[in-house]
């Protein structure tokens, strides 16, 4: 990956999954780049020989990291990487020109149809919103140059709404005034990169497009892309839903971004879901995603 030793950089990615694996190529092209990663299973993820963890010795990897990116999910427990390598991450410290962690919008909680922003105060409905919550303050805890990006519902290439209406299991479920923000992973990565570029340790970043929207019509709209019957509505209250499925629809907001254009001069490669899905689809005329919505 080439670079001379003065400018060299080694990104270290914890968890290199769907949203880091899309960092990678920006990175390789700059020329300047070595990127470490590790995964569940280890072996490729991205292009990259990934380590596997939990159950590898880290050591070797951060004592090369310039740079570290967290994707891991929180448990119980608390951040999985604090809870093995904290001692080795501070010890580092001084070490790390940037580090990034990849948090959610979730953190934020219901606010029906009104606004959100970076100093909006913290207060997740679910679950999975505590325990982000629980985990950028353990992060930022630490002396580390950190930035945090809370991420909006993530699709690209291979997640997407296509596959469930292709298959016939998609659904409109109809809840007043839901909405939800979303973001394309080219997007996410670009973000990354521009973070990684003009650093701004502590600073917080939403990263979401320009157009907060119901889960319906981001349905109805994939379904008039690939010329197939928009499913029928069901409404919210009355419809059959998994604990999990229904714990989605806990939390409404219309979320700013702001932040990322004027501090970091993104300018967004699919500002809403209809530029997203349009591109996917004439990309990928018959893809296989994951369905989300």
């Amino acid at each position: 990956m080439g670079g001379t030793q003065a400018d060299s950089k080694t990104m270290m990615c914890f968890g290199l999954g769907y949203s880091a694996q899309a960092l990678v190529p920006l990175l390789v092209a700059d020329g300047s780049w070595t990127v470490l990663g590790t995964s569940r299973t280890g072996g490729l993820a991205g292009g990259i020989d990934c380590l596997k963890w939990p159950g590898s010795d880290l050591r070797r990897y951060l004592d090369a990291a310039t740079h570290l990116l967290i994707s891991i999910s929180p448990t119980e427990e608390g951040d999985p990487v604090l809870g093995a390598l904290e001692e080795e991450i501070s010890a580092r410290c001084n070490q790390f020109r940037w580090v990034g962690y990849l948090s959610t919008t979730a953190v934020y909680g219901d606010h029906g149809s009104g606004w959100v922003d970076e100093g909006t105060p913290l207060t997740p409905a679910t679950q999975r919103g505590l325990l982000r919550v629980k985990a950028e303050k353990a992060w930022q805890a630490l002396d580390l140059p950190l930035h945090i990006f809370r991420l909006a519902g993530i699709y690209g290439p291979g997640r997407g709404p296509f596959a469930k209406i292709r298959n016939g299991t998609a659904r409109r479920i109809i809840k007043p005034n839901q909405l939800f923000s979303r973001i394309h992973v080219d997007d996410i990565a670009q973000v990354l990169l521009a973070s990684i570029q003009s650093p701004n340790q502590g600073q917080v970043y939403n990263v979401c497009d320009n157009l907060a929207a119901p889960p319906e019509d981001v349905i109805s709209f994939a379904a008039e892309l690939l010329g197939l019957p928009v499913p029928a509505t069901e409404e919210f209250d009355t419809a059959e839903m998994t604990p999990m499925a229904r714990s989605f629809y806990s939390e409404s907001k219309r979320v700013r971004n702001d932040r990322i254009k004027s501090e970091l001069g993104v300018k967004l490669l699919f500002p809403d879901y209809r530029a997203g899905l349009q591109a996917l689809v004439t990309a990928t005329p018959n893809p296989k995603e994951k369905g989300t919505a």
